[in-house]
């Protein structure tokens, strides 16, 4: 490229109509490389840009030698220059730099946005269009990126009804006039490549500015796909290059996860602790450093309690704290209050390194109307339904996604693929379901729109749920997902080739319900709400079962555990221990929401941490020594998870001692097996002693969990260690054990026939 070429240096100044530069100026240029960078005339090639603030521009060599001088052709930093013949061919962003001279006298030089050709292949957009691109963190957002040599970030964004789209951020001090961005027609997404030359790298702050479709100014939106944000309550989106560009982290479970792609997650024990992570200890909010913190306390504190996996509240970003994370805006982006994307990972690998799974709650049913968010993104609804009786979720002044539009349900699709593949995760609970499955979900009659059957089911949502499991079981081995669902839906983790959801499991809300209320009697009513406590097994077996004690059911007035139970304290404490006795060997999963392990008195508060103090008690410790011991019963006794979702691994032995509001079944590890169990639970503060049960084999059971032994708090009664079955039939079994009753307790008896000689 040779500087002094007479031709260029002949060639008549470039111009452009003052239309044209109006509308460059004032960021309404629609098609701003019809405009800007390369263009061939009559003449050779002029280079057209707008830097507003830049003193003075030239074009450059790709090494930096200089080329000609640009002319200004307006103030506001409308420049234009030209290239010599020799490179007129190429028009490309190989042959040439921009060098941005600012006020200051410092320079920048950089390789041009606008001589890059298309970015985004067909096929990427025709997927996107159809709903079937399930990798859209590696395809729309902010991906770094090498282009024809030159690294930089690529934008883009779907935001088809916009009239024109500008990357703005801190390398371009927010003026939207600096980098507007390139319509790929039909598809409705927008794309520019900004080289590293201009400032942008890892870490920038960025957002988009619209026109809509009738030439208003939009609120500035964050990226949809963005991989991290910026610390609420700021709104921007940052770029995180941890996509096509490098591995967010070195992982280092590979075992875990080969192990978790053969497990059966049926026959085994599944115990999850449930957290906020923000409120678990306030340390985790220090400075950024919150996985940190996290995976040096909270790791090594679940798995000293013995639970199989941790279940966190919404870590997507989310604007508002207090909705503790389930009106989240930004779905690709783990929250920035609690650090980096990568040291997220980073924790996610520190659980697995510690053999304790990881399920996200995830949030598909409806977003928040933050104007920097989804809503009225490009002028129109086109994340939520436009008609507010589909698209306004009364309860929660949230918006409901438009499961119906292909870009919106594989926006979704993606995002669930998302964090099980990029971070990880082990499973997604996914939350409120049942407002997904019914139209009239929680609206009178008039407010809502039936299906094109003029039923209530809302089918677009159906066919959304089941896609979803049907692409995370085959994409995600091992991986589970989990449904909030409260109604009587037939069929939620049924299979989808037989009609069903496809969920892994379900959480019993029901079962939680009834128990829950028959704690809260005295025991001098509780023969009358016997029921609540067997009502369960009716339907144990109709879905495959989570027992959930969560965060919904220790706030707002509804009291913590503890505070459940009736009586003295002495009573509320054995009341609770002999509930998570009933709890712990009750077919299905366990989740106890955090704070309840320690029986902690005040209701659970998102701005407070929990009271760990009270660990310092002999009552709350006990409790807490009762869920470790629990946990390691479930574990080590096949006998209370190898048939979990099978009838035959439970059978009442009493369920209808009303009278003594006692309950007594048995459980097994496999049909006809030795491996059996007996549990005993007594609901009233009274002893009973000489209490016959029928059991399957005579010979020595061992005693090996007592709520009410001393170490957890109680008052010692039990029956030794050990008992002996004889040959008296009782209750349809062949033998039978007298039994001493503690008050207020659960026991655990297991058939040792090694002990029999």
């Amino acid at each position: 490229m040779a500087s002094n070429d007479a031709a260029t240096l002949a060639a008549p100044a470039p111009t452009l109509p003052g239309p044209v530069i109006d509308a460059l100026r004032e960021a309404r240029l629609a098609d701003p490389f019809g405009v800007l960078g390369p263009h061939r005339d009559e003449h050779g090639v002029v280079v057209r840009a707008i830097v507003p603030g830049a003193a003075a521009m030239q074009l450059a060599t790709r090494d930096g030698e200089f080329v000609s001088d640009m002319t200004r052709l307006h103030a506001d930093g409308v420049f234009a220059g030209r290239l010599p013949d020799a490179a007129s061919g190429q028009l490309s962003a190989a042959d040439y730099r921009l060098r941005i001279r600012w006020p200051d006298g410092s320079e920048q030089i950089s390789a041009d946005p606008y001589a890059f050709g298309l970015l985004l292949g067909e096929l990427d957009l025709h997927l996107f269009n159809e709903g079937r691109h399930l990798e859209l963190g590696k395809c729309l957002g902010a991906q770094c990126l090498t282009i024809e040599g030159e690294p930089g970030v690529r934008f883009a964004v779907w935001a088809p009804n916009a009239k024109r789209v500008s990357v703005i951020g801190d390398f371009n001090g927010w003026n939207a006039s600096r980098h507007p961005m390139r319509l790929r027609h039909g598809s409705g997404v927008w794309e520019l490549f900004i080289p590293q030359g201009m400032g942008v790298a890892p870490g920038s702050r960025y957002k988009y500015d619209m026109t809509g479709p009738h030439g208003e100014e939009l609120p500035d939106k964050a990226d949809p796909v963005a991989q991290a944000t910026e610390l609420p309550p700021a709104t921007a989106s940052v770029v995180a290059c941890a996509g096509q560009a490098a591995p967010p982290f070195q992982w280092n479970d590979a075992a875990w996860m080969e192990q978790r792609a053969k497990t059966d997650p049926y026959s085994a024990p599944m115990s999850v602790y449930e957290l906020h992570v923000t409120s678990w200890q306030r340390a985790a909010n220090d400075s950024g450093r919150g996985w940190d913190i996290l995976a040096e306390r909270l790791v090594p504190y679940v798995r000293d309690l013995g639970f199989t996996h941790i279940e966190l509240l919404p870590i997507t970003e989310h604007p508002f704290g207090g909705s503790w994370g389930y009106q989240p805006l930004s779905l690709f982006a783990p929250t920035a209050r609690l650090g980096s994307p990568e040291r997220f990972a980073a924790f996610v690998d520190r659980c697995h390194q510690a053999g304790i799974g990881v399920i996200l709650d995830w949030v598909p049913a409806h977003f928040p109307t933050d104007p920097h968010g989804l809503a009225m993104f490009d002028g129109t609804a086109l994340y939520e339904h436009q008609d507010p009786r589909e698209g306004y979720h009364q309860d929660w002044n949230t918006l409901i996604y438009n499961l119906g539009r292909n870009e919106v349900r594989g926006f979704l699709l993606a995002n669930a693929v998302h964090w099980l593949e990029h971070y990880h995760a082990d499973a997604l609970r996914v939350d409120a379901v049942a407002s997904m499955l019914y139209r009239d979900y929680s609206r009178e009659p008039g407010q809502w729109v039936p299906n094109r059957f003029g039923g209530r089911e809302n089918l677009e949502s159906v066919a959304f749920l089941r896609e979803m499991n049907t692409v995370v079981h085959q994409r995600c081995p091992g991986a589970l997902t989990i449904a909030e669902e409260s109604t009587a839906w037939p069929g939620v983790t049924a299979s989808v080739e037989s009609g069903g959801l496809g969920f892994s499991f379900k959480w019993n809300m029901g079962w939680m319900h009834d128990t829950l209320r028959y704690l809260s009697h005295e025991p001098v009513h509780r023969p009358w709400h016997h029921g609540d406590m067997t009502f369960g097994m009716v339907y144990a077996w109709s879905e495959a079962f989570v027992l959930p004690l969560s965060h919904d059911e220790v706030v707002h007035g509804k009291g913590s555990m503890i505070n459940k139970a009736p009586g003295d304290d002495w009573q509320r404490f054995a009341n609770l221990r002999a509930y998570y006795g009933f709890m712990w060997t009750h077919p299905g999963k366990k989740l106890l929401f955090m704070g309840g392990e320690f029986a902690q008195w005040r209701e659970w508060n998102h701005d407070d941490e929990l009271d760990w103090a009270l660990l310092d008690q002999p009552a709350h410790r006990g409790v807490h020594s009762l869920v470790r011991d629990l946990n390691r019963l479930y574990r080590e006794l096949p006998a209370l998870h190898a048939m979990d979702h099978r009838p035959e691994g439970f059978q009442w032995i009493v369920g209808d001692d009303q009278q003594n509001s006692v309950f007594a079944y048995l459980r097994r590890a496999a049909p006809n097996s030795e491996e059996v169990v007996l549990v005993v639970v007594n609901m009233t503060p009274v002893p009973r002693h000489g209490y016959r049960l029928g059991v399957p084999f005579a010979g020595t059971w061992e005693e090996c969990l007592n709520t009410d032994a001393e170490i957890y708090g109680g008052s010692n009664l039990g029956n030794g260690g050990q008992v002996r079955a004889e040959d008296t039939p009782s209750h349809g079994q062949p033998a039978s054990v007298s039994l001493l009753l503690p008050p207020l307790a659960a026991l655990v008896l297991r058939y040792a026939p090694g002990a029999n000689g």
